[in-house]
C-alpha cells in the first residue's frame, strides 16, 4: 500500500468514524475491494489530507456536490463526517439550501430529508 492510502485510511476513519469505515471495508466485496482501495488512497489520501482547505470546508462543498449528484447514501455518511468535522448544523442547512438554487429543489428536499435523520441520530448519541 501507498503512502496516500495509508494517511488516506487514517483521514477517512476521523472523519467518517471507525465504524462506518470499519463496515464499509468489511462489508465490501472483492469486486469492490479495488474502489474501496482507489478511494482512500485518492480520495482521502490524495485531496482531503492536502493543506489548502480545513476539514469542515471539504465537508460542506462534500454535501453540496453530492446533493447535486442525488447520492442520498453517500451524502447521509458525510453529514455525519461534516458534524464530526466541526460543522454545526445550521451551516449544514445552509449548504443544502443554498443547492436548491444551483441543484434543484426536488434534490435538495432529498438532502434536507437524509441530512435530518442522520443529525437526529448524532444529536441523540451525543447529548
Amino acid at each position: 500500500m501507498s503512502d496516500n492510502h495509508d494517511s488516506g485510511l487514517q483521514v477517512r476513519r476521523e472523519v467518517m468514524g471507525e465504524a462506518f469505515v470499519d463496515r464499509a471495508l468489511n462489508e465490501a466485496p472483492e469486486f469492490s475491494q479495488p474502489m474501496q482501495a482507489f478511494i482512500n488512497e485518492h480520495a482521502w489520501g490524495g485531496v482531503w489530507t492536502r493543506d489548502g482547505l480545513p476539514r469542515a470546508t471539504r465537508s460542506l462543498i462534500t454535501l453540496a456536490a453530492l446533493t447535486a449528484l442525488k447520492c442520498p447514501h453517500e451524502l447521509k455518511g458525510h453529514v455525519r463526517g461534516a458534524l464530526n468535522n466541526g460543522c454545526t448544523v445550521e451551516e449544514i442547512r445552509e449548504t443544502l439550501l443554498h443547492c436548491a438554487v444551483y441543484a434543484g429543489a426536488p434534490a435538495c428536499m432529498q438532502a434536507f430529508r437524509v441530512a435530518q435523520e442522520v443529525i437526529d441520530e448524532y444529536q441523540s448519541q451525543n447529548q
